[in-house]
């Protein structure tokens, strides 16, 4: 995908997210991340948001820390959630392309700006999704080639990095395949991080399958695989340990 679409879908998704917390109400609780209320995913959204703005703004090359969100509640809170978000749209928009920042996993992008859309229009598709749910009804859906785009970054990028807690004592195989496109994932297991290819492995014991759409959620942790097949025991590992 080209870094102007991910930008149109940043700003798009995080319009949604707001529309949907304002509905839903600060008291809300968000069903997809038990614990949150509406409030809490505002505070670290916005708080990501900002992050993000501040690493690419001051073309920060050493790793920033995110900080802890603010204590603020009430229409406080939604003004500085749609403050900050209009803030990353501006940022990312308007920086050089060559930019040279921090990113912080190795999934292969074009460059650090490319890494910091992509990665924010993601993070903001995931959350929005979470305010919809808070809110009830139908959930926007998210676009085919979109989500073959984020399913490969967490696949590639997010699990190749040493915190993935996705380990197995034995080398084992999964596959990840969408049955809408011709996107497949072979994830080798290990004690050590998984391994990520392009491609339908010949060898996996277990495949997780489904519309790429559903899947991006289901992987994501939003929702349920469509479909398991071969040995659930690694599937359900997969799927109890792979939370980011």
């Amino acid at each position: 995908m080209e870094t102007a679409e991910f930008l149109e879908i940043l700003d798009r998704e995080g319009r949604l997210l707001a529309a949907a917390a304002t509905d839903a109400g600060l008291d809300a609780p968000v069903p997809t991340c038990p614990g949150w209320q509406v409030r809490d995913l505002l505070r670290h959204t916005g708080t990501i948001h900002r992050w993000a703005a501040g690493v690419v703004a001051d073309a920060e090359t050493s790793p920033r820390p995110v900080p802890e969100p603010p204590d603020i509640d009430g229409t406080e809170l939604t003004d500085w959630y749609t403050d900050g978000h209009r803030r990353l749209v501006g940022t990312l928009g308007a920086a050089p392309r060559d930019v040279t920042c921090w990113t912080f996993h190795p999934a292969p992008v074009s460059s650090p700006l490319a890494f910091w859309l992509r990665r924010q229009a993601h993070e903001t598709t995931v959350h929005r999704y979470d305010a919809e749910a808070a809110r009830g009804g139908p959930a926007t859906r998210v676009g085919t080639g979109f989500a073959v785009d984020g399913i490969d970054e967490l696949l590639r990028g997010f699990h190749a990095r040493s915190r993935s807690r996705v380990r197995s004592e034995h080398p084992r195989v999964l596959a990840v395949r969408t049955v809408d496109t011709d996107a497949a994932w072979t994830v080798r297991l290990s004690e050590r991080p998984p391994v990520t290819e392009l491609g339908a492995p010949q060898d996996a014991t277990a495949e997780l399958a489904g519309p790429a759409d559903q899947l991006y959620l289901a992987l994501w942790n939003r929702a349920p695989v469509p479909k398991v097949i071969g040995d659930p025991e690694l599937a359900g590992l997969w799927l109890t340990n792979s939370g980011i």
